[in-house]
């Protein structure tokens, strides 16, 4: 990336944060920014200080530097093993490691690792994702691990259901489960002092027409609750209650609701531009600091797109690419100051960051995009947090995709390419955006500023962050009950 667009990427970066340059000797919020990434913390600790003591820093600026500093904090959280930590981590699968494999693995990039203050740290993460990422490495555990994919990545009946369905009547929503939900936070006991208030906010779904439906609020605890309305793009529910010495604070959501699976049958040939509105036009925008219309971004889009200018295949085509990233367990998002620049250089993703990655390239391809991300589940067994995303195809209107997901493995095309134009009906969207203020609005820096899947919570004397406490989402599926 040249200096120019770098500059300029930094400073959109702190457009975003609701800052602006600094004047004098004190550096701008973008250069800490940059400092922090390139692991000069001591540095952006000192810059941050020397900014905040200036007494003509308004609020907004003060709350941008403070971030940078909470910022610093979590990666060390997240970045806690030195080398020796690290290599001991992977000699619990590989008791016989070298230190030439060891070194070889992490020059290639499958330990993620970042140098800060001149002191090489690893991704706390990074061990386990190493059998992720290399090939050599898996075939050296001494006990092999299948490989843990969930039920819906892999072709099955549902996948077929839905596509029969859709196909049969005509309709693309089709192959509803009833789903019974409690989603609960649980903060350490001692975590805030006895007798503070503890605020939280747990995620609940909105209804959108043709996807989830029939929802009904069953009971919280404690049972007072303020409910976000339908309107807001990353819906909770808020919830208060008084910390008790020795003892945990909990809270709790229970719902019911219908959710759809998805299938569109798109015939390429009828695909054409999409005509931009202003409904649409923010689909197709930047969106600081993590949808950014790079350098490195625009070349890897022409590498994929080359001369094709039919929408759904170059959606095709970057949704391939995207695919082809390997998934691995994420850093959290609240200390990647651009994640979709990440997801394209990590050589690795999970499924926010390939999203957030392919989103930005369709926008660059003038195909609208839109966020959407919540929870997996199962008939039995296995949950987890997703994120997935919408596309726009003229004449068809919105549809699904799920690059994390990406091509089945199935001789048949249209389950093979199920999850770019399908949904399955073992999730339910919290979030219809990123990154959105909460209703009501948290006064303390949020734990996730992109996603809400866990929840938030905070007192009077600041955020509690994920180290403070415990979630837990169960549930109960079921098929829905025919109109």
């Amino acid at each position: 990336m040249s200096r120019r667009r770098r500059l300029r990427l930094l400073l959109l970066v702190v457009i975003a944060c609701g800052g602006v340059a600094q004047a004098g000797d004190v550096p701008a919020p973008a250069a800490i920014i940059a400092m922090i990434d390139a692991g000069q913390f001591k540095a952006a600790e000192s810059a941050i200080a020397a900014a905040l003591a200036r007494e003509d820093g308004d609020a907004t600026m003060r709350s941008v530097l403070e971030f940078q500093r909470e910022r610093m904090r979590r990666i060390r959280l997240d970045f806690s093993l030195d080398t020796d930590a690290a290599k001991a981590r992977v000699r619990q699968q590989i008791p016989d490691l070298t230190a030439a494999e060891f070194a070889a693995w992490d020059a290639a990039g499958l330990l993620e690792h970042q140098l800060i203050d001149g002191e090489l740290r690893y991704f706390k993460r990074a061990p386990s994702n190493l059998f992720l990422l290399g090939e050599a490495a898996r075939a050296r555990r001494a006990k092999p691990v299948p490989p843990h994919v969930g039920p819906m990545e892999v072709a099955n009946a549902h996948h077929r259901e839905a596509r029969d369905a859709a196909l049969a009547s005509g309709r693309s929503s089709v192959a509803a489960r009833h789903v019974r939900v409690t989603q609960s936070i649980s903060v350490h006991a001692d975590a805030v002092p006895a007798g503070e208030v503890v605020r939280a906010w747990l995620p609940y779904p909105r209804e959108i027409a043709g996807q989830q439906e029939h929802l009904r609020f069953e009971a919280s605890v404690p049972r007072k609750h303020v409910l976000a309305p339908a309107s807001a793009l990353q819906r909770t529910v808020y919830l208060e209650a008084r910390a008790r010495a020795g003892e945990a604070t909990r809270f709790s959501v229970t719902y019911e609701l219908d959710v759809h699976a998805q299938y569109h049958a798109i015939d390429a040939d009828k695909v054409v531009p999409v005509a931009v509105t202003p409904e649409l036009a923010p689909y197709l925008a930047e969106r600081p600091p993590h949808i950014v219309f790079s350098e490195p971004l625009e070349l890897f889009s022409r590498q994929i797109v080359g001369d094709e200018k039919n929408p759904w295949r170059i959606a095709q085509k970057l949704y391939a690419a995207v695919d082809r990233i390997p998934w691995a367990g994420a850093r959290e998002y609240s200390t990647i100051s651009n994640i979709s620049d990440y997801a394209l250089h990590a050589g690795h993703a999970d499924c926010g960051q390939q999203t957030l990655l392919l989103m930005t390239l369709l926008r660059m391809n003038g195909i609208p995009t839109r966020w959407q991300s919540g929870w997996i589940y199962s008939d039995a067994g296995y949950d987890d947090m997703h994120d997935w995303g919408w596309l726009y195809v003229a004449p068809y209107g919105w549809v699904p995709m799920d690059v994390t997901f990406g091509r089945l493995d199935d001789g048949d095309p249209a389950i093979a390419g199920f999850y770019l134009g399908g949904l399955d009906a073992y999730r339910i969207a919290f979030n219809d955006d990123y990154g959105r203020e909460l209703v009501p609005p948290k006064t303390h820096f949020r734990s996730e500023t992109v996603d809400l899947q866990r929840g938030e919570v905070e007192w009077s004397g600041g955020n509690l962050y994920f180290d403070q406490w415990d979630y837990a989402f169960e549930w109960s599926v079921r098929p829905a009950r025919a109109d």
